[in-house]
């Protein structure tokens, strides 16, 4: 007798292709189980993971402290909306101030809403500066930026790929040159409420921050009552070796979005807002259904116990200056195929000569999954516990692949 075609199981290649929207470009791949650094496909393959889930498995696969703490809280308690206190949003939001400097948090479940909550931050800060809402709305973004793909953030990343079809956006943005100061100053006029940057230019293809030009942005914003309001979504929770990739500058923001390593893995998202702007969001202004819930907070609380009771922080420093420097060792060996290697700790970017698709393929079929970025560039972004013997494997993958083209 034939199997009733209700009960007859498809793989998952063919239930993405007839039921999920083809809106990511997706690798010939089906993961089915982590551990550590390490991911297998449903063939049984192995794979050395420095993608992360791009930069979001900042821990690694299946953490045991991680694992424990969700499964205990799943089972104790998941939700129960902001209409009510629970002792974890209380307390990762006082861990989270302990890095950030004294003032407030509020939670989401991504990045992209942690963004949109900065864009209404400048917003209210612009109504407080001129008196009149709708007219101080102006932000000064950095060219070749990536803030998420709400309208907010579309219009705050400056890329045809992003913006074409959605028009029209959210006015009020305007683009200077990352690391040119005269050209963000040269925008800064009456109706300037914010400076709005990534610290690490993530999708955009790795480009750092000067620290010359970060301070010059915090004295920007203390010259003409403007809000800093730093982007590490991706590089931040000590994917530097600095819990935020901005403290390497010596300075402070007003606001700090932060998502994806935070959860390692459970979506979560946060706004950390300093003293002189926390008071702007009153009741009512702003919220999220599933923003700081029991479990999103427990996996974020587990997080952090790693990074602290592990010293990741201090690992990543130390660990990813001799990778980054074989890297370049590498780069230096393949001129023809690699212009340069740049980036900070676990966050870097491989720039390639040509179309780095084909290279990226080439090394998941060896066995090391990368991220693409920005302009033929390859993201390497190992979680924080990555172990040197493991740094030293994806660059001998990298150069095996490089050797063979």
């Amino acid at each position: 007798m034939a199997e009733s075609p209700s009960l007859i199981r498809s793989s998952a290649a063919e239930l993405y292709d007839a039921h999920v929207l083809r809106n990511y470009p997706r690798a010939p791949v089906t993961l089915v189980r982590g551990k550590g650094t390490s991911v297998w496909d449903d063939q049984g393959r192995a794979y050395l993971d420095f993608s992360s889930g791009i930069a979001v498995t900042s821990l690694g696969h299946c953490h045991p402290h991680w694992v424990a703490a969700v499964q205990r809280q799943a089972a104790e308690l998941i939700h129960t909306s902001n209409l009510f206190r629970h002792p974890n949003q209380g307390e990762l939001a006082r861990r989270l101030v302990g890095y950030a400097g004294p003032g407030r948090v509020f939670f989401c479940n991504s990045g992209a809403e942690a963004d949109e909550a900065m864009i209404k931050l400048s917003r209210l800060h612009g109504v407080r500066k001129s008196g009149v809402e709708g007219k101080c709305i102006k932000v000064i973004c950095a060219k070749n930026s990536f803030h998420g793909r709400m309208f907010g953030g579309m219009s705050a990343t400056p890329k045809e790929s992003v913006q074409k079809g959605f028009r029209p956006l959210v006015p009020g943005f305007v683009f200077g040159e990352l690391n040119n100061l005269a050209s963000f100053e040269r925008l800064i006029d009456a109706d300037t409420s914010a400076i709005f940057v990534e610290t690490i230019q993530g999708d955009g293809g790795i480009n750092p921050c000067t620290s010359e030009f970060l301070v010059g942005l915090r004295r920007l914003c203390d010259e003409n009552n403007l809000l800093l309001l730093m982007d590490e979504v991706q590089c931040g929770v000590g994917r530097t070796g600095r819990f935020f990739a901005f403290e390497h500058a010596g300075i402070r923001a007003d606001a700090v979005a932060m998502a994806k390593g935070l959860g390692g893995g459970f979506p979560i998202g946060a706004m950390w807002v300093g003293e002189g702007a926390a008071d702007l969001f009153q009741p009512g202004m702003h919220g999220s259904t599933f923003g700081g819930t029991p479990l999103a907070c427990a996996a974020a609380l587990a997080v952090l116990d790693v990074i602290e009771r592990e010293g990741l922080l201090a690992h990543v420093s130390r660990a990813s200056v001799p990778w980054i420097a074989e890297l370049r060792r590498m780069a230096a060996d393949y001129p023809r195929h690699v212009l340069e290697v740049r980036g900070l700790g676990f966050l870097v970017g491989v720039q390639m000569a040509s179309d780095s698709a084909p290279y990226a393929a080439a090394l998941r079929e060896r066995g090391l999954l990368t991220a693409l970025a920005g302009v033929n560039v390859i993201r390497l972004l190992p979680p924080l516990n990555a172990s040197e013997a493991e740094l030293a494997r994806s660059v001998a993958l990298f150069r095996e692949v490089l050797s063979a083209r």
